[in-house]
């Protein structure tokens, strides 16, 4: 059995999966080994798993050992593998160590690299994995590395003829399951003459 992957928010009680066999008398059913965490719990006579804790992540997945013994002779039983997963909820959404970061950059100057943006995320594995973007701010000035969150001019300025000041706001975007969190960051860029 591999029942549907069981969400770490899952309550206790949660319904896991029913075992059932084809016999002609009545059985027992037990788990007889693989829950050294004591997560679960079935009913003995309809063989519905269900959680009896909080789950941790961490612990899984969890192969459980569970057998169909004959009411009336203990010598007549089988057993099957019941394969439990959890999926690691997505907890935390990307936090830059600032809202506002403020950046000189001299007139003149070709394309260059501005500022390297560095967002953290709490959660582990695709959760935590990030990717930057420019969420809004001149696009047709400014860019950013999708990977590495690095922000640079596409162009150079000149501090008479042009703005003196831009302003971007940056996202980090985890790759989170069910759904993606973001966390945000403004970067005022003062152009220098």
């Amino acid at each position: 059995y591999k029942p549907t992957p069981l969400s770490e928010k899952a309550l206790p009680d949660t319904f896991v999966v029913q075992i059932s066999v084809l016999y002609n008398a009545p059985v027992i059913y037990s788990i007889v080994s693989g829950d050294q965490n004591g997560y679960f719990v079935i009913d003995p006579s309809t063989g519905i798993i269900r959680t009896r804790k909080n789950l941790t992540v961490e612990h899984f997945p969890v192969y459980l050992d569970v057998q169909a013994t004959d009411s009336s002779n203990s010598n007549i039983h089988n057993q099957v593998l019941v394969n439990i997963e959890v999926i690691d909820e997505n907890d935390f959404a990307p936090v830059f160590p600032s809202s506002l970061v403020e950046e000189n950059l001299e007139e003149n100057l070709p394309a260059t690299q501005i500022v390297q943006l560095k967002a953290q995320d709490n959660d582990a594995g695709r959760n935590g994995f990030l990717t930057y973007g420019i969420l809004s701010g001149d696009s047709l000035k400014f860019g950013i590395e999708e990977a590495t969150g690095i922000l640079y001019s596409i162009t150079s300025f000149d501090y008479e003829e042009e703005a003196t000041e831009y302003q971007i706001v940056v996202y980090a975007e985890d790759d989170g399951i069910p759904e993606k969190k973001r966390g945000y960051c403004t970067v005022v860029i003062k152009i220098i003459d």
